[in-house]
């Protein structure tokens, strides 16, 4: 189902997308663009072939959050849906000391996401508009070796609640949960030896942004969104029958160990010594 079959209609609606220059982000603001909305993005490194304008901006810095919002509204002339979709990931396992890695993607996907809401509150109120939160399924169904993605992605979902009950009813507020899609978010983690392929299937983009306009435009805002049907039971699993999805997890993760999918990734050292395969290099058995 695409956005134009939802009941309200997009044509003139004023939309600000964060992360727009990236696979989803780009692929939404051209959707909608398409559909008859006024979109505006906001990005670290647009590329200037954007099939609608972007701005740049840096979601970690105070200033440059205020100047480009106070610039998109300006140009919009307000706004009815703030779609955060800006975000970054990379390999963190739990079990070691939080570092600069951590703190980037805590800073970006939490930090990032609450400095630019912020931002457009007043705007959002005027219009009675919608904000959409692009979080992740590891926001209710954590992956190992991925600790500070997940951690900021349930804290991104934590702050909309609180960002729900402060502004209703005047705005609704949802969150979206795509599993996987392919794009360079991914790179760092399978450059790092820790890729999930085998954890995670990756899906359809239609999919993702057929969730967000869901999210964005239905006449009632809906709290959480997923992306498939296989998004939507794991959605249920995490969060009524956690104990059955860590179990899942775990076995899934003594396999692909098993499997030597992890051999040699330095960052894999502890997960690789539980399991008796310590000193072990890619291809040795």
């Amino acid at each position: 189902m695409t956005i134009l079959d939802r009941r309200r209609d997009p044509r003139g609606r004023r939309v600000l997308i964060t992360g727009a220059s990236g696979t989803i982000g780009r692929a939404l603001g051209a959707r909608l663009t398409a559909a008859g909305a006024h979109v505006l993005g906001l990005d670290l490194r647009p590329t200037g072939d954007e099939p609608f304008p972007v701005l740049r901006c840096d979601v970690t810095d105070d200033d440059s959050v205020t100047a480009a919002v106070a610039e998109a509204l300006t140009t919009l002339g307000g706004l009815d849906v703030l779609v955060n979709n800006a975000g970054t990931g990379g390999p963190a396992p739990a079990e070691y000391a939080p570092g600069a890695e951590v703190r980037r993607q805590l800073e970006i996907n939490l930090l990032g996401t609450w400095r630019t809401t912020a931002a457009c509150v007043d705007a959002l109120v005027a219009a009675r508009g919608r904000v959409v939160m692009v979080t992740s399924r590891m926001a209710v169904m954590q992956l190992p070796l991925a600790a500070a993605y997940g951690a900021s992605k349930r804290a991104m979902v934590a702050y909309a609640d609180a960002l729900r009950l402060e502004l209703a009813p005047h705005v609704g507020v949802s969150c979206v949960y795509p599993s996987a899609v392919r794009s360079p978010i991914h790179d760092s983690t399978k450059a790092a030896g820790l890729s999930l392929e085998g954890m995670s299937v990756y899906e359809p983009l239609e999919g993702v942004l057929d969730a967000i306009g869901k999210a964005a435009f239905a006449t009632r805002p809906h709290r959480d969104v997923t992306t498939t049907r296989k998004g939507a039971v794991e959605f249920f699993l995490a969060r009524h029958l956690p104990a059955l999805t860590d179990r899942i997890v775990t076995r899934t993760l003594a396999a692909r160990t098993a499997a030597g999918a992890f051999d040699g990734a330095a960052l894999a050292a502890g997960v690789l010594a539980r399991s008796g395969r310590t000193g072990r290099n890619r291809g040795e058995e």
